[in-house]
């Protein structure tokens, strides 16, 4: 099969943001590597040393919606040149601290260059190029963002064993000065900002409005529901299977396979996305998520409904992380998709930020019963919007604005 994007001239930035995205998610996973040292070294508490990751998630999405009119006014490369350099300054200041005051204070400077650079970012940047003809582009950057931490979490062991972990944070700060950055000033064309269009560009990148007001809060509900499920999941995912019966090595050879499984989900989507959009995609993830976890609940603990449970959900959780990229190109274009993105980004990484430990409680104190019914009522309920957001696809010559 031969892959074709929308537009020759997406072929480089896309290029250039499967670099940079693969760095900034693989480096900002740093404590999954040397949270021990860490917390050893810094005489802090290893839950400490890990909340680094809230922190992060937390910060992005507070910056989101204030980033958001700076994304439509200047375009996204001149905000992911100032979250890169701002990157560089995060691991500067992880690679000098020697207590939690530094530490924190350089994860919230990393969170606040994640929010311009990672994710959001990347798929405002594509937009601006593609338009409605994103949706391969993005999902083949997730399908190769997708390896991120397979890439980095061996480099970052290995490195540590070297440097320490202050020294593999001094050799991110320079990954992100004298790799990433070049990349993003010399890579990524020049936005040209809305009030800088001619009113036949303007014309071209009028949104294709739904019919219906309220369709953002049903796409930004959808998607933060089924964040809350699949990133909970993915966090205790070891420890769930540990719950169902497995001992911990087929606990871990399971959740190793989980990984294959959803990059696999994401390159289906991207070979076939010209034929579906993102609307599709969440429906398909959304049935094939809520089956899994009923699948599992009906057939408790047998090695045969885990594995079918890992196939099922990897498939879902891997297509619905194409699907909330790529659910709102259906409704949004140009400018319109970077403020809506980056207003669904708030709820977004603030979910992320509380479902690990919200999954885990449930899990601790409630069982897996319990944890997988409050899973299946938020993804069933995501995929009820979904099927309606379905009915509320513009058409082409639509104008209204969304609500």
């Amino acid at each position: 099969m031969r892959i074709r994007f929308p537009d020759k001239k997406i072929a480089i930035p896309l290029s250039v943001l499967s670099v940079t995205q693969v760095i900034g998610w693989g480096t900002v996973g740093l404590p999954s590597i040397v949270g021990r040292q860490i917390a050893s070294d810094l005489k802090m508490d290893i839950s400490s040393v890990f909340a680094a990751n809230s922190v992060l998630y937390v910060l992005m999405g507070l910056w989101a919606p204030v980033l958001a009119k700076v994304f439509a006014r200047f375009g996204a490369r001149r905000v992911m040149i100032g979250g890169t350099i701002l990157f560089a300054l995060g691991f500067l200041l992880l690679a000098v601290c020697r207590g939690p005051l530094l530490y924190f204070s350089g994860w919230v400077v990393l969170g606040t260059a994640g929010s311009a650079t990672l994710s959001t970012a990347a798929y405002i940047m594509l937009n601006e190029l593609a338009g409605p003809g994103a949706k391969r582009a993005i999902g083949g950057l997730m399908l190769i963002t997708g390896l991120s931490s397979s890439v980095f979490w061996p480099v970052a062991s290995l490195l540590e064993k070297v440097v320490g972990w202050h020294g593999v944070c001094a050799i991110y700060a320079a990954t992100m000065a004298l790799i990433s950055l070049p990349l993003h000033v010399f890579g990524l064309p020049a936005s040209v900002a809305p009030h800088n269009q001619s009113p036949q560009q303007t014309a071209e990148a009028t949104p294709r409005a739904p019919a219906r007001t309220g369709t953002f809060y049903l796409i930004a509900i959808a998607i933060t529901l089924n964040a809350f499920v699949t990133f909970g999941f993915s966090a205790i995912f070891i420890e769930l299977l540990k719950a169902l019966g497995l001992p911990a090595n087929q606990a871990v050879a399971f959740g190793s396979a989980l990984g294959v499984i959803r990059v696999g989900a994401r390159a289906v989507d991207f070979l076939g996305g010209a034929r579906w959009d993102g609307i599709s995609t969440g429906i398909f993830a959304g049935i094939v998520l809520s089956l899994s976890m009923v699948l599992l609940m009906l057939d408790h603990g047998s090695h045969h409904a885990i594995a079918v449970f890992v196939v099922l959900y990897g498939l879902g959780s891997g297509a619905f992380a194409v699907a909330r990229a790529t659910i709102p190109l259906v409704f949004y274009d140009k400018a319109d998709y970077a403020l809506a993105a980056s207003h669904i980004a708030l709820p977004l990484n603030v979910i992320c930020a509380a479902s690990p430990p919200l999954f885990i409680a449930l899990l601790t104190r409630f069982g897996d019963a319990a944890l997988l019914e409050v899973a299946i009522l938020c993804s069933a309920t995501a995929l009820v919007l979904l099927l309606i957001l379905m009915r509320r696809r513009p058409t082409l010559d639509s104008t209204a604005s969304a609500a």
